[in-house]
């Protein structure tokens, strides 16, 4: 068999608009482009390194170089740990797997052929006014995702958007902005407000404050869980895990997490960090048939790979060969 050959590439995509969290704000996404070459067979995969996690593009780049010579998708679990190197490069290798075998990786995997998921589209944090502004401008989608920064300003943030789309599902992202005092404070009101979801309102080192607490607003797990080894830590505590490519470090370990998670009786939200199609396109295989689906990063691009992700009143469309899979 022929050697397997493996590239790294640091690729930039322009974001359509300013796009803010309680962390800060960005103009674009930078990604990682991992492409594996076995003979004259291709497979790609894409990664977002996130400082959240301590990976920076560099700290990332060099653990995937360090890889050896030859590596098989099973072995690759133990030579890199969970997170966005071993993502990009498991990804990668489901590719090139489906262009040797000639088959979807949905079939390699032994999954369902894959549908379109509704997916939620990230209104980004601003003053109300403009929030406002954001969810009239996209009321036409079914279900939006709201990102809030802490105080109590995240009521009249909610309160604007759903006037802004009064027809659609609201879940919020806190990304650890909240204390107890404030989810207590704000959350019978979310509910009141016709909000499903808060995405990880404390910190993951303090989450252990949401045992004490009756959780009347729905908590999904997003900085909390990683990978399957997350779950034991996350009972009693969270009612729904979001599983995003860049915690599991891939495809392979995602699709066990998400067993895992149902089996151990949570809902799943399938997620993502701001890239481009070619990052969301095994995700969706993840994403069928779970109670949220949160991919809508290419929709935040002011631009992105060929033959990108479809998107339309159906949802987000499963890849075609040309991009992924």
């Amino acid at each position: 068999m022929d050697n397997l050959e493996i590239t790294v590439k640091h690729d930039v995509f322009k974001l359509a608009q300013v796009f803010t969290i309680s962390r800060g704000s960005r103009t674009q996404a930078d990604v990682l482009t991992v492409t594996l070459h076995r003979g004259d067979h291709v497979g790609q995969g894409e990664c977002v390194p996130y400082a959240r996690y301590g990976e920076t593009l560099e700290s990332v780049t060099e653990q995937i170089k360090s890889l050896p010579a030859n590596f098989d998708r099973t072995t690759l679990q133990s030579l890199l740990p969970a997170g966005a190197a071993r993502n990009a490069v498991d990804c990668a290798y489901w590719d090139l797997e489906a262009k040797l075998a000639e088959k979807p990786v949905w079939e390699l995997a032994d999954l369902t052929s894959p549908k379109p998921e509704i997916t939620a589209y990230t209104l980004s944090l601003d003053t109300s006014e403009k929030m406002q502004e954001q969810a009239a401008k996209n009321a036409f989608r079914p279900l939006l995702k709201t990102k809030l920064g802490g105080g109590d300003e995240d009521i009249a943030r909610i309160k604007a958007v759903r006037k802004g789309a009064p027809d659609a599902k609201i879940i919020v992202d806190a990304n650890e902005g909240w204390t107890p005092e404030l989810y207590e404070k704000l959350a019978p009101v979310l509910v009141d407000l016709g909000v499903a979801m808060v995405e990880q309102p404390f910190p993951a080192g303090a989450d252990d404050a949401l045992l004490g607490l009756e959780r009347v607003l729905p908590v999904c797990a997003d900085e909390s869980c990683h990978d399957s080894a997350s779950l034991p830590s996350l009972h009693g505590k969270y009612d729904m895990v979001n599983i995003k490519l860049d915690k599991t470090g891939g495809l392979t370990e995602a699709l066990i997490l998400k067993e895992a998670a149902i089996a151990q009786g949570f809902q799943v939200m399938v997620g993502c960090m701001v890239g481009s199609s070619l990052a969301m396109a095994p995700a969706v295989l993840v994403a069928q048939g779970v109670a949220l689906v949160d991919l809508d990063g290419p929709l935040l691009l002011g631009e992105d790979r060929d033959s990108p992700l479809q998107f339309d009143a159906q949802g987000v469309h499963p890849a075609t060969p040309d991009l992924w899979g």
